[in-house]
């Protein structure tokens, strides 16, 4: 969902995503799941251009950051599960709106381990969804940021103190 709302800048160390002014600040969701050993991530399609990208949306009043990328995988992705509430990072990409301008959307990401995927959910025919691991998903996304992200996956250390769910390479 996007809030519509602009230049909201915000300590980002509260789990709240900080967006420069004209910026539209928003909250993306890595779907990820264990299958047979191997990390599995989710990339769904965007409604417009039909390009793979994770859920993602902008700030649901009443949740907190990591809440709000929980809802989007919901509704973009029928996606339910366990968010982090620890980014994983962040990237920006360019959103073209309806009367033909675009934003700059800044996304703040954090993990998500899925516990159900559903197959009756808001945006179920608007768009599709698939698994793929996380380098194959890398070389998916459009967005340089989002590539890095993806490549440094890695959710079994994501229970490690002081540590973000991401491999070294």
């Amino acid at each position: 969902m996007d809030d519509g709302q602009f230049g909201m800048a915000q300590d980002t160390s509260t789990g709240t995503a900080a967006a420069p002014a004209a910026t539209r600040a928003q909250c993306g969701a890595v779907c990820w799941r264990a299958e047979g050993g191997k990390v599995l991530v989710l990339l769904i399609t965007s409604r417009d251009t039909g390009r793979w990208v994770i859920p993602k949306g902008g700030r649901i009043e009443g949740l907190d950051d990591a809440e709000s990328a929980a809802q989007e995988a919901w509704e973009e992705a029928g996606i339910r599960g366990e968010v982090d509430h620890r980014p994983l990072g962040r990237f920006s990409y360019r959103k073209l709106l309806k009367t033909s301008a675009d934003v700059l959307c800044d996304v703040a990401v954090f993990p998500l381990r899925v516990s159900e995927m559903l197959d009756a959910f808001p945006e179920r025919g608007q768009r599709k969804r698939k698994w793929f691991s996380p380098d194959k998903a890398a070389r998916k996304v459009a967005e340089p940021e989002l590539r890095e992200i993806l490549l440094h996956f890695a959710p079994e250390r994501a229970g490690t103190p002081d540590s973000l769910p991401l491999r070294s390479h």
